[in-house]
């Protein structure tokens, strides 16, 4: 599937992955009315409201950008019938050839993360049938168990040709409180080094996708926020074969200048998420004059911007 995801991107021009990630505040009213008189007030009728506001979305951005990212919180707000449309929006985008990271953060002891892999990513035996799950072609990963938490994905990774980002250095702000720790191991010599967990962190991507490879990249990536350009630099030249994932671009900050330095030198072995940057595009001052029927239109515009301010950054680099 890694190999899949560059084709997209080369196809496209445009290294960026959509944050699917909605809440009922994104909604336009027009739609919820829809949504309500159909279902009620009720978790379904939440549910189809972003249904229908993913669906329109998906339908006028998906020939401009390789891959999506659905955040599975966002739905799981809604109970089961918000997990039925996160279902039924990984397969529509599936149909318009996108490449869909779900965005699950899973990781627990080994047992467990075999069951997330297998769910997720893999298939699993029912009587005399093998059944796919929510069948996404990457996952997010949190690390904080250890190796043992990981290659149960890893496995499945392998098994499926498909992929997974491993959180590294996340966006947020208070993301230094662990991630940064320096990390005392003795050095070569006498004596000990410290370094970032992190770095650590980035260390063991490298290690758990070295033999789990596609054309020129790994299965195995890694999550390293926008926000955090300098470390960014780091861990680029630390994982030369790891596809990253940069959220927090827009509206978490990060710009385009802020990105170069996530690419290799061939343009390649980065994919920049927005979420409410493109989601909610109508609702900023920018594309105000879309308005709320035409949220979708604002969408597209925004990811259009989003491509120019990347490929400009990346050509005077």
């Amino acid at each position: 599937m890694i190999n899949k995801l560059i084709d997209n991107i080369r196809k496209t021009g445009a290294p960026i992955v959509a944050g699917l990630d909605p809440m009922l505040k994104y909604v336009p009213e027009h739609l919820k009315v829809q949504a309500f008189e159909e279902y009620g007030e009720t978790m379904k009728g939440a549910a189809e409201a972003v249904w229908l506001f993913n669906k329109e979305i998906v339908d006028n951005i998906y020939d401009l950008i390789p891959a999506v990212k659905p955040q599975i919180a966002m739905y799981e707000q809604f109970g089961i019938e918000g997990l039925v449309v996160y279902q039924r929006t990984v397969n529509y985008c599936k149909e318009k050839g996108l490449v869909v990271i779900g965005d699950v953060k899973r990781g627990d002891i080994g047992s467990t993360s075999e069951a997330y892999a297998i769910g997720h990513l893999g298939k699993v035996q029912v009587g005399s049938k093998v059944c796919k799950g929510f069948d996404e072609d990457f996952i997010t990963v949190n690390p904080y168990l250890g190796s043992d938490g990981v290659k149960p994905f890893v496995k499945v990774c392998k098994e499926e040709k498909k992929g997974i980002f491993v959180l590294v250095k996340t966006s947020n702000p208070s993301s230094g409180e662990f991630q940064d720790r320096l990390i005392q191991e003795a050095a070569d010599g006498n004596g000990t080094a410290s370094r970032p967990l992190y770095e650590v962190v980035g260390e063991k991507v490298v290690e758990w996708g070295a033999d789990c490879m596609g054309d020129s990249y790994s299965y195995v990536g890694a999550v390293v926020g926008a926000t955090y350009p300098e470390q960014g630099k780091v861990l680029r030249k630390m994982m030369p074969k790891a596809f990253i994932l940069v959220p927090g671009y827009g509206a978490q900050g990060g710009k385009g200048k802020d990105l170069v330095h996530f690419f290799n030198e061939d343009g390649l072995g980065a994919i920049i998420n927005s979420s409410r940057g493109i989601i909610a595009a109508y609702m900023q001052e920018e594309y105000a004059k879309y308005g709320a029927e035409h949220f979708a239109e604002a969408s597209r515009a925004a990811v259009i911007a989003m491509r120019d301010d990347i490929a400009g950054a990346l050509e005077a680099k």
